[in-house]
């Protein structure tokens, strides 16, 4: 059988997690952040694993038969950078990538040093189309 998925919804306080941010910028930057995800999931977030601010949930199964759920969209306000996890991946975005300003991508995170590298309603746009992707693909 295979190990449960490490990164589960936690009942740790969201509000609390952001409040200890060390660094006041990105403290900031994370309760923009939290603003903009519930104005466009209409979630309350919820702390998956230690440090994802999770929006919605998603059931994933894959081919080798592993599943498990997944927050649909989130962040994660690191020291390094702010990871958004936009799921869909990126193949889709590149339009609106070359319009958001400074960023690095992995397979479904989307890397920034600070809010004010990137244009808003851009990254608006990108949250609120991988939250609609990935209810269309899972429900």
């Amino acid at each position: 059988m295979p190990a449960p998925n490490k990164t589960a919804p936690t009942r740790a306080s969201v509000a609390a997690f952001i409040a200890a941010v060390a660094d006041d910028a990105r403290r900031a930057d994370a309760k923009k952040l939290d603003k903009i995800f519930r104005d466009i999931t209409g979630e309350k977030p919820a702390l998956w694993g230690p440090s994802i601010i999770g929006y919605g949930s998603y059931h994933y199964k894959y081919e080798s038969g592993r599943e498990g759920e997944m927050c649909r969209t989130g962040f994660s306000p690191r020291k390094a950078n702010l990871v958004l996890y936009i799921l869909p991946g990126f193949k889709d975005y590149a339009p609106l990538l070359k319009k958001l300003g400074k960023h690095k991508t992995g397979k479904s995170c989307l890397y920034i040093n600070k809010l004010a590298d990137v244009d808003e309603a851009v990254l608006r746009d990108l949250i609120t189309k991988s939250w609609a992707w990935m209810g269309e693909k899972y429900g």
